[in-house]
């Protein structure tokens, strides 16, 4: 084991537990769209708002994050992103007591707010600790403890907020309107503990982290080939290549939420009593697992990432056509796995898009971060779909987010670039 190998193995190791946090706090969305369309009494597309509000922050704050990160440096960035999130959470309190939708919807901004923060550093961090031809298995390890997360996630809220929500959304239609609300100021109330103690844990982590061993790295520093590459550049919008990855995240990270958070409610539209289907999301999250294990021993000995992210985008739009032409559990279980065929596109985006980019790195990171902002509009979309159709045909919009993110694995991210490819070095 070479030096460098050994001094990555702690960084890793404290990389792995945000990305465990940030999955945990990200997938709980799955369980408060069904959750707050019944506590606020929603329609879809109000209930998609949920997504919108938390994955928005990402196109509003990622520039920002950066400007933060050249002040704080990645460790401290890190922690001030986890203390942020904590602020969010706690925003939940009188949300729950005040069953106050805006307040919801500005605690989940305020902690994607902090994730912005935290993902700006966390993946160029993870990506330029190794070789490049490599990146997206390190990735996918952190998609792994990302996953786990979330797959634990809905299960944990779903038994706490969902707890027999099939008999008391009967049980409303029958009550009169002050015993009504009475019963939904109680269903709102049940978040409070499940995120005080959210809050307790990210404060707890930031501590850690401010106090860690983790080391700074220079994203700044190019070797001989990037910096030929990225002489005369004075911007990062000057690398096509980078800026259509921007385009691949925002779609793919839109069905990836969508296969997450819409399953549940999909489910609940096949005839599914919600006691059954809020466990759909952990089955998404762990075919998600699985292709993330895929990318761990077959890249890049038997698969390069940029091929394992084409094959699997081709996946993406076959699974999708099956459940939009079959019905019932046969449906849902194709949208659930939609999880595996999403795995190896997230690890992919960020070594394919920040190949070469070199000095421009931290500003080429916040780029890719805006482009999260996906699941803000594509479930929303998604949501609005639905009420005009219905549920299931509303899932067509997946089938062009797939093509083009085959189109961006087969060619898009060579496009433009004069730049060296993908070797066995740090990109740094």
């Amino acid at each position: 084991m070479t030096t460098t190998a050994k001094k990555g193995i702690q960084p890793i190791f404290i990389i792995g537990a945000l990305f465990f946090v940030f999955g945990f706090v990200t997938w709980l969305n799955s369980v408060l769209i069904p959750y707050l369309r019944l506590a606020c009494e929603l329609n879809n597309f109000e209930s998609y708002l949920v997504a919108f509000a938390f994955y928005i922050s990402y196109l509003v704050m990622a520039i920002p994050s950066a400007g933060v990160l050249n002040k704080t440096g990645f460790k401290n960035g890190m922690a001030l992103g986890l203390v942020v999130m904590g602020v969010g959470a706690l925003i939940f309190i009188p949300a729950a007591l005040t069953r106050t939708y805006a307040l919801f919807l500005l605690g989940l901004f305020v902690q994607g707010t902090g994730l912005a923060l935290l993902q700006t550093a966390s993946n160029p961090y993870i990506t330029i600790l190794g070789p490049a031809d490599s990146a997206a298995k390190r990735i996918s390890v952190m998609g792994i403890c990302n996953k786990v997360a979330g797959a634990i996630a809905p299960i944990i809220l779903g038994a706490i907020a969902l707890k027999d929500a099939d008999g008391f959304h009967a049980r409303l239609a029958t009550m009169d309107p002050a015993a009504k609300v009475a019963e939904l100021n109680l269903l709102a109330s049940r978040v409070i503990l499940p995120y005080a103690v959210i809050i307790v844990v990210l404060v707890i982590l930031a501590v850690l982290i401010y106090f860690s061993t983790l080391p700074e790295i220079d994203a700044d520093k190019e070797d001989e080939a990037v910096s030929i590459a990225t002489a005369g550049k004075t911007s990062a919008f000057q690398f096509p290549h980078l800026l259509m990855g921007v385009l691949t995240m925002f779609l793919y990270v839109g069905v990836e939420v969508m296969a997450g958070d819409t399953v549940i409610s999909y489910g609940a539209y096949q005839g599914i009593p919600l006691a059954t289907a809020k466990f759909f999301t952990s089955f998404t999250l762990l075919g998600m697992i699985l292709g993330y294990l895929v990318g761990i021993v077959c890249i890049p000995k038997y698969l390069s990432q940029e091929n394992a992210m084409k094959w699997f985008a081709a996946l993406g739009v076959v699974l999708t056509l099956v459940a939009i032409f079959s019905s019932g559990y046969v449906s849902v279980l194709f949208i659930a796995l939609l999880g595996f065929a999403n795995s190896m596109v997230y690890p992919a985006i960020w070594p394919l898009a920040l190949n070469g980019v070199g000095r421009f790195t931290k500003m080429a990171s916040s780029l890719l971060i805006m482009g999260i902002a996906g699941g803000a509009v594509i479930p929303l979309c998604y949501g609005g779909l639905a009420d005009v159709f219905n549920a299931q045909q509303a899932y067509w919009i997946m089938v062009p987010c797939y093509l083009f993110i085959f189109y961006y694995a087969t060619s898009g991210w060579k496009v433009g670039k004069n730049i060296p490819a993908l070797k066995n070095q740090p990109v740094i």
